[in-house]
């Protein structure tokens, strides 16, 4: 016979509580992410952030400095980040659909921001959460210039040429190379999906030879 599990309910209300006391005393994104311009700290955590950090900090601006000074918080504009202008040609950039303000932040420059993404001219069809608000190298997309942005067609991906190879296939053409050359292939080897073939008169002899030889028994 099974024995029936006791249910101790005093132990998950203790843990409940625990849990609700350790989701209330955590910090919010305004103390986590607090700056001290001035040292380049977080006092929260007391890391330092990168020197090469520090340029972008001085003259660029989060994503909720810029939404607490505009009408509805941004809802509908368009923002880009620094590092995707100059890493990327094509437009990538969130397009906002909701923000949740943090009020008891200073300055209503914290919270929570959802939208869509476009990268590298490709638009995703889910509503997502934008990331790295905390960063500082957002900028706002004028708007005489957000249908720019909007009217990029992207090119279409070239065609695959190239796939890996199988394991037991991989295996057997590294110990080959091994074999033969003495030495480990410097990069990964790749199988060609299309046979790149010169059609010559040679070309189509060897073919004719090879189907007569299997044409031929063996006596």
């Amino acid at each position: 016979m099974v024995k029936k599990k006791r249910l101790r309910l005093i132990a998950e209300m203790a843990r409940k509580i625990r849990a609700y006391r350790e989701l209330k005393n955590r910090p919010r994104d305004s103390q986590k992410y607090a700056l001290d311009y001035d040292t380049m700290r977080r006092p929260h955590t007391g890391k330092m952030l990168p020197v090469l950090a520090w340029q972008d900090v001085r003259r660029e601006s989060r994503l909720f400095s810029l939404l607490a000074g505009m009408r509805m918080f941004g809802v509908g504009r368009v923002f880009t980040r620094k590092s995707w202008l100059e890493d990327h040609t094509e437009p990538s950039y969130w397009q906002l659909t909701k923000v949740k303000v943090d009020y008891t932040a200073e300055n209503m420059d914290h919270g929570k921001a959802w939208g869509i993404l476009t990268f590298k001219g490709k638009e995703e069809k889910e509503i997502k959460e934008v990331d790295k608000v905390m960063y500082h190298d957002w900028r706002l997309v004028p708007k005489h210039r957000e249908q720019q942005f909007k009217d990029f067609v992207p090119l279409p991906e070239p065609p695959v040429r190239y796939v890996p190879y199988p394991p037991l296939l991989r295996a057997m053409k590294l110990a080959r190379h091994k074999q033969t050359e003495g030495g480990i292939l410097a990069e990964e080897p790749l199988l060609p999906l299309e046979r790149d073939v010169v059609l010559t008169k040679d070309y189509f002899r060897s073919q004719d030879q090879g189907k007569k030889l299997r044409q031929e028994t063996a006596v």
